[in-house]
């Protein structure tokens, strides 16, 4: 029997010995129970391609590839609990598609093919955002290969490609606020569909009032990397040199705490800007819910009447405003752009990156999202786009294509999925919709079936009629214009080569079932053909898909 204890007990202490070394062992790894607490909290979904891996030794300075920096749906950073990495690596993919993330849906599936026997009539509303094909291109110049971008390609919306690029349209009408083109064309990805092609050119209206504009800007630890704060700065500068006396200019900061840096400053005061621009510094947590309240708080209080009142965000995503929901959020920021303050978004650096939620936020501020990856487009924002074409000349653009059941069999539209809405609302004035600005372009695209009909016989309605419903900036009626598209087109124009081009590359990137064999070299080889020596920005995306091209080699 004193054997037994002692044998019992000479197991107990050798259990007691190894699971002192074991707890010893752990806490030198980091690990609690079954929680790794020594690495940032892993997205199960995220992929870290190789390639982004590889390109570290390229000098990409990619920080640590195969720690997944993403932000989890269901974390939260909590002020003096913990704190966000001061430098997140330089590209890090979007979240693929898993559904919804909060009430924000992420990754929606392309529109389908819809009979105009069952429904001949396909509204939704503007959309100018570029967010997308901004972000695309930081990620192609950080080394990303296509098949990479594949893997989470639904995160890409396809109207942000379109958009980005302007193309030749109409001048406006008189009385008319826009100048419409239209055109079918052969469709390049499929010979037995065609391209009906929409573009609407607002007028060039000049802001004679003056800018309030407030910057709300996130200076949270993950703000620090050169891509973020600092290119912030540096853009700053390009903006301050197109201010007047009739500009405002506020900037509040947020991290674990709001700050008023600026308040109510002439747009003269050109160097009192920039010094408080310069002064800021990123650390802390990400809390935006009392910045953001303060925000709205001064922009009230500096109303300019027929100004352009906004507040632009500037961040790198990984937002937690502090409010419970993003259906409160929504409801939030709705009511203040009711009020006349109207709410832009800009993106930048990546890694903590929620696309989704940046887009949500301008969608229902009355903004546009734009997405800051480098110095040119830091310039083309901050120098043109925030005086000018951020200016509302129309409120709730809807748009309206009702299609000929007797000459079109079957139509789809291509991207804008997160904009389509019931027929319905599109005559509800209290339905909102996008803001469409100063010189802005709106381009819409559409595959479409013809139904069998007699070709030598002219058609006696036109194929499509296209309806654009509007609001003159602070009415509370909308008017409505009509246009008619007459004509099929033997052959498209340089502009159509082009837009199609982009099409099919984000219907590779999405793994579009209707793409057929069309192949990155095959839309390389169409680039090839143009002329694009006038167009920079044209001439860089065929540098992106040559650049993605050999590196699928």
């Amino acid at each position: 029997m004193k054997l037994t204890k002692l044998i019992s007990l000479i197991l107990s202490l050798i259990m007691l010995i190894t699971l002192v070394a074991c707890a010893a062992k752990s806490g030198e790894e980091g690990v609690i129970g079954d929680q790794d607490v020594g690495k940032p909290y892993p997205n199960q979904s995220e992929k870290v391609p190789s390639s982004v891996t590889n390109s570290s030794a390229a000098g990409n300075n990619v920080s640590n590839p195969d720690v997944d920096y993403s932000f989890s749906a269901d974390m939260e950073w909590e002020e003096g609990v913990m704190e966000e990495p001061a430098e997140a690596p330089d590209a890090v993919m979007p979240q693929p598609p898993e559904g919804e993330v909060g009430d924000v849906n992420v990754g929606v599936a392309e529109n389908p093919f819809i009979k105009t026997q069952d429904n001949n009539t396909s509204s939704f509303s503007a959309d100018v955002d570029t967010a997308s094909y901004a972000y695309f291109r930081k990620l192609v110049n950080s080394g990303y290969s296509f098949s990479d971008l594949k893997y989470s390609g639904t995160s890409f919306r396809t109207e942000e490609f379109i958009n980005y690029f302007k193309y030749d349209v109409n001048t406006p009408a008189e009385n008319e606020l826009f100048g419409v083109y239209t055109s079918i064309t052969p469709c390049p990805w499929n010979v037995e569909s065609l391209l009906l092609r929409v573009t609407l050119q607002a007028e060039k209206a000049v802001n004679e009032n003056g800018n309030n504009l407030v910057f709300l800007i996130d200076v949270s630890g993950s703000m620090g990397s050169s891509d973020k704060l600092p290119l912030l700065k540096r853009a700053f500068s390009y903006l301050v040199d197109n201010l007047t006396d009739k500009d405002t200019i506020s900037i509040v900061t947020y991290s674990g705490r709001e700050q008023v840096v600026l308040e109510g400053c002439s747009g003269n005061k050109k160097t009192e800007i920039m010094n408080a621009i310069n002064s800021l510094s990123a650390s802390g947590s990400t809390n935006g819910e009392a910045g953001l309240k303060k925000a709205y708080q001064i922009a009230e209080s500096f109303m300019i009447e027929g100004g352009n009142n906004r507040i632009i965000m500037a961040s790198d995503g990984d937002l937690n405003v502090g409010i419970s929901s993003v259906e409160e959020l929504k409801s939030f920021i709705s009511d203040k752009r009711d009020q006349g303050v109207y709410l832009s978004v800009l993106g930048f650096g990546s890694g903590n990156y929620r696309d989704s939620m940046m887009e949500t936020i301008a969608d229902n501020g009355n903004g546009v999202y734009y997405y800051i990856d480098g110095e040119s487009e830091a310039e083309k924002v901050f120098a043109t786009d925030l005086l000018g074409t951020l200016y509302t000349v129309a409120e709730d653009v809807k748009l309206q294509l009702e299609f000929n059941s007797e000459l079109i069999d079957s139509y789809r539209l291509i991207g804008y999925e997160n904009r389509v809405m019931s027929n319905e609302d599109f005559d509800n004035d209290k339905k909102d919709a996008g803001e469409v600005g100063a010189s802005h372009q709106v381009t819409v695209c559409y595959e479409i079936k013809l139904a069998a009909y007699e070709n030598d016989k002219s058609p006696v309605s036109p194929f499509v009629t296209l309806r654009v419903r509007y609001k003159n900036p602070g009415e509370p009626l909308s008017l409505l214009n009509e246009y008619y598209v007459t004509n099929l087109e033997s052959t498209p124009s340089e502009d159509e080569k082009f837009l199609t081009a982009v099409i099919e590359t984000c219907m590779l990137l999405r793994n579009s079932e209707y793409i057929a064999n069309t192949s990155l070299l095959d839309i390389a080889n169409a680039l090839d053909a143009l002329d694009l020596s006038e167009y920079p920005e044209r001439a860089e995306f065929r540098e992106l898909i040559n650049t993605l091209i050999t590196r699928e080699q």
